[in-house]
């Protein structure tokens, strides 16, 4: 492989020469240590879908998961000198600086566990939570008119087990979601095969567990790994890492309860090797869903009906190894993907009418790429 800055400066020569500030900047967390761990930041070109590298922030170690403020002023990073270790990781905030992919470092808080392994950011702003995978925990940071973090003001510890005897011998939160209305936060847990329900204090940002529901429970050995909300807030959609399903559930609002309905396969029939599932995301206009297989290395395309429930379309090739992390942009036209161990990120265009993705030009190389953000 080319080394990365000789891959910087190619793609920068032979990047589009419409490319403009004025074109949405994309940040990927490179999850790695030493000199290869940084944050990437490229410009993206949503006419045909090509990314240039314009700046990597270095003052990071293994930032796994990566969340953006709804103002688009701050970028909330995992921050690991030794991912999963003994001590407790932290979590960093950054301004950006403009658009240009700069980043400063603001401050960091310590993220009451270890393996983090998510993040969200509440829709005023004012809270980051965090899922912590090793020591199966979750937390709620504030944050301040200045966009650094304060102090955890919520700790919650899961408890139990479930049936995989490898895999789920204790307690793994792998993330957690806001709700779209701001009053929940949903955690899933991979090693209890449960998906937590958080009420969320907005003004205070703490989080207690939700009376109604306090958790909804999976199938045996699912393994829940990551979870996203229909945009129109009545379906909540969960990927099982260990299953290698999607889950739907309806989704009380009022409530916070969840309902299952359905649950289908991101593999072809037949498939016989081992693999496990990611990330899934849904288009902004509500239409389809896609979701990862890592070892199959491929995306499952979903059509989602009026009820919510969800129909497979096709299964494509990730086109790199062990895709970890996708992203659609808000026109629902692209999907990003981001192959972690294959050390690339690869652009697929959606046909609106089918929800059928196609490569758009070659995959983009960089070192462990484990999460993509968005900033117009």
């Amino acid at each position: 492989m080319r080394s990365l800055s000789s891959f910087l400066l190619a793609a920068l020569c032979v990047a589009s020469v419409s490319l403009s500030a004025a074109d949405p900047v994309v940040f990927i967390s490179a999850f790695a240590s030493g000199d290869k761990a940084g944050i990437h930041a490229f410009r993206f070109d949503s006419e045909n879908g090509a990314l240039q590298p314009l700046h990597r922030t270095t003052d990071i170690q293994n930032p796994f998961f990566l969340a953006v403020s709804p103002d688009q002023r701050f970028l909330y990073a995992i921050n690991a000198e030794k991912f999963g270790g003994a001590e407790d990781e932290f979590v960093a905030a950054y301004a950006l600086e403009d658009r240009s992919g700069h980043l400063k470092r603001l401050n960091q808080q310590s993220a009451r566990g270890t393996a983090s392994c998510y993040l969200d950011v509440d829709a005023t702003g004012k809270t980051v939570v965090v899922a912590n995978y090793a020591s199966g925990s979750v937390a709620s940071l504030p944050v301040q008119k200045d966009g650094s973090l304060g102090e955890a003001v919520s700790f919650m510890q899961h408890s139990g087990s479930s049936a995989d005897p490898q895999r789920q011998k204790g307690p793994n939160a792998h993330s957690i979601v806001v709700s779209p209305d701001n009053r929940f936060a949903l955690s899933a847990d991979l090693g209890i095969d449960k998906i937590l329900v958080y009420q969320l204090d907005a003004a205070t940002s703490k989080l207690t567990p939700n009376e109604s529901q306090p958790f909804a429970k999976m199938q045996p050995g699912s393994g829940p790994r990551h979870i996203t909300f229909h945009p129109n807030g009545r379906h909540v959609y969960v990927i099982n890492e260990l299953a290698n399903t999607v889950t739907c559930f309806d989704y009380a609002a009022a409530s916070g309860t969840l309902t299952e309905r359905q649950t289908i396969s991101t593999l072809p029939g037949g498939f016989t090797g081992k693999s496990y599932t990611a990330d899934l995301k849904i288009t902004p206009d509500g239409k389809f869903l896609y979701g990862t297989n890592r070892g199959h290395d491929s995306i499952a395309s979903y059509r989602i009906a009026e009820d919510g429930k969800i129909s497979l379309l096709s299964i494509d090739p990730s086109l790199g190894k062990g895709p970890q992390n996708l992203l659609i942009t808000p026109d629902s036209r692209w999907l990003l993907c981001a192959n972690m161990p294959g050390n690339s990120v690869v652009v697929f265009r959606i046909d609106s009418t089918n929800g059928k993705i196609t490569a758009a030009g070659t995959p983009v190389e960089m070192p462990m790429p484990s999460c993509i953000r968005w900033v117009k």
